[in-house]
């Protein structure tokens, strides 16, 4: 018999898990970023996510050699965030402060 999680046990800090909270918080959780992306001329999450998305995955590429374990699992790492969610958060944050 395994073990199962429900929506609520799987969620960290409010986001839809640890790496996307982790993500958001030290890639995109400051006031420069919304400047950095143009979010204030974003219309819809799905763009923002995919440019969020291909961001990040250049940063953990962009440095010296990309290959081997340590990349792998920072990848994979990515793969787990929920990318449009960062987006609706920006987006949102935009239209609060508008």
């Amino acid at each position: 018999m395994g073990y199962t999680m429900n929506d609520s046990d799987s969620r960290y800090n409010g986001w839809t898990n640890y790496a996307t909270w982790r993500v958001n918080l030290e890639m995109f959780d400051d006031a420069d970023t919304a400047e950095y992306f143009d979010v204030a001329n974003v219309s819809d999450a799905s763009t923002l996510a995919a440019t969020l998305k291909e961001h990040a995955e250049s940063v953990m590429t962009d440095f010296g050699d990309n290959e081997g374990l340590a990349i792998d699992y920072a990848l994979a790492f990515l793969s787990d965030v929920n990318w449009y969610e960062i987006a609706e958060h920006m987006l949102d944050e935009i239209r609060a402060d508008a």
